[in-house]
């Protein structure tokens, strides 16, 4: 537990913030803070990567499938998490978007610790030299979530926009800026959509925003473009 927690100085997102497109979710999350938070335990980490998606008509999203008993806090209300075991070996954290019974999420990529970076160690199994290994942490979707305890059994279905909840999202007044758009990665289904939000410079993004993952097609530019909800793949504002 820090000696002077910031906690007091983070206030819950309202759930009328996720109940939009995930798109306008996705980047105004980035400079948010995701907080864990129980009786002895305090854990804060900046957003500085996510990925969007659509839901029902998203090949790569899992409402994709429909409304299963998997799946089903994507159509239920805003502001909830959806947590999903993947690959055998770790876990991945999203927040429900859109209105109830219409499915959306964002998917949080990367983290940049706040506080309790000794107890985010200690969850990891990793030992911090220096700032050079503070990315190990959660650089990564399955990284962050296994540095902040997160299990599907724990904290899928858990209120987001509650701080009474153990685990939530609050803002501390940062502004994001030189946000990047980019291709979704590590996916294999409507990969090239520019649906990927990242805050650039940072050393904690799971990959870089230089070279082939900033490349978007014509096609999808003009689509991106044309949502008039993000600008294309690029620096923004």
């Amino acid at each position: 537990m820090p000696t002077q927690s910031p906690f007091r100085s983070i206030r819950p997102l309202e759930r009328t913030f996720f109940g939009r497109d995930p798109r306008r979710v996705a980047r105004q999350l980035l400079g948010k803070v995701l907080v864990r938070r129980t009786a002895d335990l305090y854990l804060a980490a900046r957003v500085v990567e996510v990925e969007a998606y659509l839901g029902e008509n998203d090949p790569a999203a899992h409402a994709a499938a429909g409304n299963t008993a998997r799946n089903s806090v994507l159509f239920g209300p805003p502001g909830f998490a959806y947590v999903y075991f993947i690959y055998g070996n770790h876990y991945c954290l999203n927040v429900s978007c859109e209105r109830e019974g219409k499915a959306g999420c964002v998917l949080f990529r990367a983290l940049e610790p706040l506080a309790g970076t000794e107890e985010m160690s200690h969850a990891r199994g990793l030992i911090v030299h220096g700032p050079r290994d503070l990315p190990k942490l959660t650089s990564g979707p399955g990284r962050l979530a296994e540095a902040f305890g997160i299990t599907r059994t724990r904290d899928n279905g858990c209120d987001l926009t509650s701080s009474r909840s153990s685990l939530w999202i609050g803002s501390d007044g940062f502004r994001a800026k030189g946000i990047y758009v980019t291709p979704r990665i590590g996916i294999t289904k409507a990969a090239e959509e520019c649906l990927r939000y990242v805050l650039g410079g940072n050393a904690f993004v799971s990959r870089s925003t230089s070279g082939s993952s900033m490349r978007c097609s014509q096609e999808n530019r003009a689509r991106t473009t044309q949502t008039g909800v993000d600008y294309p793949a690029g620096r923004m504002r």
